[in-house]
């Protein structure tokens, strides 16, 4: 039932009731300087190491903020991190053995392989419907197709990073084809090998310079979903796209699974994968030195002259650096430091809106009930002095109440102004309820 304040009952039938629904769209927008900032990242001590030196600890992923995270104001855009498939060659070839257990093994100078791991399968388990499954770029493809940019790859991710984007931004979905990231595939040059030749010596081959936490200076590629609403796939996780370089559509990078919210990158595809890299990362190892350069206890030298000269990102980097170093140089090195957009993207927001048409005709709700209404003697109090026999009553209605069948108020309409309600006039209004 609906009532208009100061007025009377009226009961709403079925057919004055609609229900249907719709969609909002936001753009989100996403710059480089939240993704590369230290101040914008935030990190978790959720993972310890024992043994040789003094430990590490790192996070299982981060999460990127909008602003300072230590605000108050400050909103979460998305988690990143890095996983490994299991049964991919750089995990196969890293391992040491397994236990009885069936538990992989690994050497002192990987870290944190078995957790790289179970990120790979956790993501499996609620993208893919299956722990023990890998990704596929382009999805729905088999790990013995061959790459079409390069056929001596597959189409198996076995090197993942993830992007979780929060719920807050993806909302209900992200919209095919608005996905967009503007990312260095190349980090930045660390110097040429070094071919010394002195009388009587060897030859010293090593690195000029490190390149770990050095923004990427060049080698910036689109890589979008375009082409994604041409062609609609469903997997266990919802609807599913194609992550391609802008421009050579024919290269797949990745996946965007628009109903979770999540991107799917594949390393090995994105990055320069055999890029040499060097650097200081987090080890469990004790104070020692390279080639004379002291390195405190705690951490270890890579795509130095003694440790591993030939580093690259994958399968190096990947294999002994810990969770927080990894995604620090991805997010540090591979999306600048400026102000230009980073990523972006289109949210989906599902409203479910019921339409609830109020009905005024001419005769009804012209009179109010209250009691400023009529004078002491019964009569209309009317605006002109001497009119009280001959003026017709009329009303301004500003709020509408919908009662349930019991007359108990569930729900109040306000009406931006008041609007006037006379016996020449057959009014409805329209009450939407969107949720």
């Amino acid at each position: 039932m609906a009532k208009l304040t100061g007025g009377s009952f009226k009961r709403i039938s079925p057919e004055d009731i609609v229900v249907r629904g719709s969609t909002l769209n936001q753009l989100v927008d996403i710059i480089q300087e939240d993704i590369s900032g230290s101040a914008t990242r935030k990190t978790y001590q959720v993972f310890v190491t024992g043994g040789i030196g003094p430990g590490v600890t790192s996070s299982l992923f981060q999460t990127v903020y909008d602003q300072d995270f230590s605000l108050q104001t400050a909103n979460p855009i998305f988690d990143v991190t890095v996983g490994l498939y299991d049964s991919g060659s750089t995990v196969q070839n890293a391992k040491s053995g397994e236990d009885s257990a069936g538990k992989l093994l690994f050497p002192s100078s990987s870290l944190m392989m078995r957790e790289k791991v179970d990120i790979y399968k956790q993501y499996a388990a609620n993208l893919l419907g299956n722990a023990d499954s890998a990704f596929f770029a382009p999805f729905g493809s088999t790990a013995t197709s061959p790459a079409v940019v390069d056929s001596n790859q597959t189409n198996q991710i076995n090197e993942a990073l993830f992007v979780s984007f929060k719920r807050l931004f993806s909302r209900d979905r992200v919209k095919r084809e608005t996905f967009a990231a503007r990312i260095y595939r190349s980090g930045a040059l660390d110097g040429n090998a070094l071919d010394a030749t002195n009388a009587g010596a060897a030859v010293v081959q090593g690195y000029t310079g490190s390149n770990i936490a050095v923004t990427s200076p060049s080698g910036s590629a689109i890589f979008s979903d375009i082409g994604a609403a041409s062609s609609v796939r469903r997997g266990f996780g919802g609807d599913v796209g194609n992550i391609v370089n802008a421009s050579n559509t024919a290269e797949t990078v990745g996946l965007m699974f628009y109903d979770q919210g999540t991107a799917v990158f594949d390393i090995g595809k994105t990055f320069w994968s055999d890029q040499h890299i060097s650097g200081t990362i987090k080890a469990m190892a004790t104070a020692g030195t390279d080639n004379s350069t002291v390195i405190p206890a705690g951490f270890t030298l890579i795509g130095f002259d003694e440790a591993n000269p030939n580093a690259t990102l994958v399968p190096d980097l990947l294999v002994s650096a810990s969770i927080d170093d990894i995604v620090d140089h991805f997010c540090t090195t591979r999306f600048q430091s400026g102000s230009l957009t980073a990523a972006t993207f289109q949210n989906i927001t599902n409203i479910n809106s019921t339409l609830i048409f109020c009905r005024a005709t001419a005769d009804e709700f012209n009179y109010s009930s209250n009691t400023t209404f009529i004078d002491s003697d019964g009569r209309i109090v009317v605006i002109d002095t001497g009119q009280e026999d001959t003026q017709r009553t009329f009303s301004f209605p500003t709020t509408i109440g919908l009662h349930d069948e019991f007359g108990e108020l569930l729900a109040v309409a306000k009406m931006s102004r008041p609007v006037e309600k006379n016996d020449e006039k057959d009014i409805t209004f329209r009450i939407r309820l969107d949720f």
